[in-house]
């Protein structure tokens, strides 16, 4: 398969798991309401099987929240979940993060941010996804998924910085890429988009 194929294909698992796992509607059961963020919004998935969610409610309850992570851990063949509280920060969030198994044993990461409505960074990831949605164009989807393929498997690159370096920079490779991040560091990512 070419890296379009690959990524059609991830893309479609994605939201096969999405529907299937009815992951939203848990989170829609405590009143949330929930955006599907990052790679997967914006068609850019590639290798990396993460499924970005930003769940949105008017106030913050740890218990509600747990009580979705429960239920969802019953249901679900979850393998590690991890949990951060943020709630007294800026952010005001949580951060839920669990590793789920489909039937062909492939490991997908949920990364779950529970928001609270109103905050400083309501809306600002999905402006971000937005706007790269926007300025793609077949040529910048294309080399930003060979550059995500040539990324080797150990190393650990976050998707906004390539989409960075490639809208910003001209990135066209992973050895640029490499070079552009140590020139040219985004130092706060939801300061940017394209």
């Amino acid at each position: 398969m070419d890296i379009l194929d690959i990524s059609a294909y991830n893309q479609q698992k994605a939201w096969e798991i999405i529907e299937t796992t009815r992951i939203i509607s848990q989170w829609e059961s405590i009143g949330a309401t929930v955006h599907i963020v990052g790679s997967l919004k914006t068609g850019l998935m590639m290798k990396n099987r993460d499924i970005d969610m930003h769940i949105y409610t008017d106030k913050i309850s740890i218990a509600e929240s747990f009580k979705v992570m429960y239920r969802l851990t019953e249901a679900l063949s979850l393998k590690e979940i991890q949990y951060k509280n943020l709630i007294e920060t800026e952010e005001e969030y949580i951060e839920w993060h669990a590793l789920y198994e489909d039937k062909e044993n492939n490991i997908w990461k949920f990364d779950m941010i529970h928001i609270h409505k109103g905050s400083k960074y309501d809306g600002v990831v999905e402006k971000v996804t937005d706007a790269i949605t926007q300025k793609l164009t077949p040529k910048i989807r294309e080399t930003i998924l060979r550059i995500k393929a040539e990324i080797p498997e150990e190393v650990s690159i976050a998707g906004i910085e390539i989409y960075h370096a490639v809208f910003t920079g001209g990135v066209r490779n992973y050895k640029e890429l490499e070079y552009w991040r140590h020139t040219n560091p985004l130092i706060n990512s939801l300061d940017w988009t394209p």
